[in-house]
């Protein structure tokens, strides 16, 4: 079943598809062809045998991508480490099975770098994936999503089941989660700054020591690699799928404040985790398996990312202000004539 193979015609399911990475992965999939089929939580609950039965019924997928997860950043992760593990794993694990019961010809499966070990030679290379225990903060989700590379290679050992196993960075761009309470480093560090700036405050304050290093992809290059993948990739080894580059976080804040043009302070809370030391990744498998490399320069992604969330968010959030004083003032001003009458 191997080389490059048209996804023209083809009957694609995508889990997670209306999501921030989603989205991307299906304009790409419907670009070259497919008929997608995306699955909604809201219509299909994956962490039920039924909902994922459900789906593949109405789907009837020749092909089956699973990006649906339960994610978040550090301060989600240490909030709700049994629920990221459990959820995790049985959607995936019930997902593949049912897929491979059905007869899906392909499952490809998007992990997380979560799933590296804690302290492991930088740039990680796919083969130390097992060589140690990952990060504490987020080995739960890290564990639950690295069980799906062993799912994968066992059915392709015992079933000849066509199961990959991608696994990106941090992803980051337009249409990101910006939830203070769930949100990953860019978009919590995006809307800080902004907020910060709106408020004409002096200071922000982020997490850690600023120590820590991370490697981002942009959104639409990583969806870029994914469907590479599922048209040429179809080996039992994971795959890496990042940018190639490390940034430290301290500068990457001074970077975010620079392009949101705010010059207040940044203080730094050391009594919350950095997390794990260095992240980056070599990606040199991608390049040399499916021909992927990412393309958006950091920078230029960042812009795009600040941009969105100002027209998209505030945009929204000002247009609900003038809204609601729209409505309250004449309200207000009623209110101030009757007690004027009735003194």
């Amino acid at each position: 079943m191997g080389g490059v193979r048209s996804l023209s015609n083809r009957r694609v399911m995508v889990t997670g598809g209306a999501g921030f990475l989603g989205r991307h992965v299906v304009r790409k999939l419907e670009a070259r062809g497919a008929d997608v089929f995306v699955v909604r939580s809201a219509e299909y609950d994956l962490r039920e045998k039924d909902g994922i039965v459900a789906a593949l019924e109405a789907a009837r997928p020749e092909l089956v991508i699973h990006l649906a997860a339960v994610v978040g950043g550090i301060g989600a992760n240490r909030a709700n480490p049994g629920r990221f593990f459990y959820e995790n794993a049985i959607m995936g694990i019930q997902l593949m099975e049912q897929a491979r019961l059905f007869g899906v010809e392909k499952f490809v499966g998007v992990a997380t770098v979560c799933a590296y070990p804690k302290h492991v030679p930088v740039p990680f290379h796919e083969d130390d994936l097992w060589n140690g225990y990952p990060e504490e903060t987020n080995a739960p989700y890290g564990l639950a999503k690295k069980m799906l590379l062993v799912q994968a290679q066992a059915y392709r050992e015992q079933y000849g089941f066509d199961a990959i196993t991608l696994l990106p960075v941090n992803l980051y761009g337009p249409g990101d989660n910006f939830d203070p309470q769930s949100s990953h480093v860019i978009p919590a560090l995006i809307r800080k700054v902004i907020d910060a700036k709106l408020r004409g405050d002096d200071h922000i304050v982020a997490w850690g020591t600023g120590a820590a290093s991370r490697e981002f992809l942009y959104v639409e290059d990583a969806a870029e690699g994914i469907v590479l993948a599922a048209e040429r990739y179809d080996g039992a080894d994971p795959v890496n799928l990042g940018a190639g580059h490390e940034i430290v976080v301290r500068d990457l804040v001074q970077v975010i404040a620079r392009l949101c043009e705010f010059e207040g302070e940044v203080r730094w809370d050391t009594s919350q985790p950095d997390g794990q030391p260095r992240r980056m990744l070599d990606t040199s498998r991608a390049r040399e398996r499916f021909g992927f490399e990412a393309s958006t320069d950091f920078e230029t992604g960042l812009r795009r990312t600040i941009d969105w969330y100002i027209e998209a968010v505030l945009a929204t959030q000002l247009a609900t202000r003038r809204v609601m004083r729209a409505v309250r003032e004449p309200v207000v001003a009623a209110r101030k004539h009757r007690v004027r009458r009735a003194a």
